[in-house]
């Protein structure tokens, strides 16, 4: 009889902690991604297109869509300097391509390289 009560008394100990776990896994994530999309949208807005010395025409989309190459990329290797060095002068540089190749876009390249064109020319 004891070792029933103990098993019942370990049975809800544990149901009571997964249910408490189980509630922050669903708190952080949501925390951490509002903070991942916030500096996502602090990185892409027009400043940050000037800053890069991007001198071409500034298309919020596309914008978003190369910086997030480098997004990709950073996350990938969370290297602390990646994300900056692949966007400097406005994503035309050796790092830029390295990520494309490392995030198999190669087959995009050209469009991809046109699109940059496109925002530092």
């Amino acid at each position: 009889m004891p070792q029933r009560k103990l098993i019942y008394g370990s049975l809800i100990l544990s149901s009571v902690l997964l249910l408490l776990i189980a509630r922050l896994v669903v708190s952080i994530p949501t925390s951490f991604l509002e903070q991942v999309q916030e500096r996502s949208e602090k990185s892409r807005d027009k400043r940050s297109f000037y800053d890069i010395h991007c001198k071409g025409i500034y298309d919020k989309s596309i914008f978003a869509r190369i910086d997030q190459i480098c997004e990709d990329c950073y996350n990938l290797f969370r290297e602390p300097k990646l994300h900056s060095v692949c966007r400097a002068d406005c994503f035309n540089n050796k790092y830029f391509q390295g990520c494309l190749s490392t995030l198999l876009l190669t087959e995009e390249q050209e469009e991809i390289n046109q699109l940059v064109d496109f925002l530092g020319k």
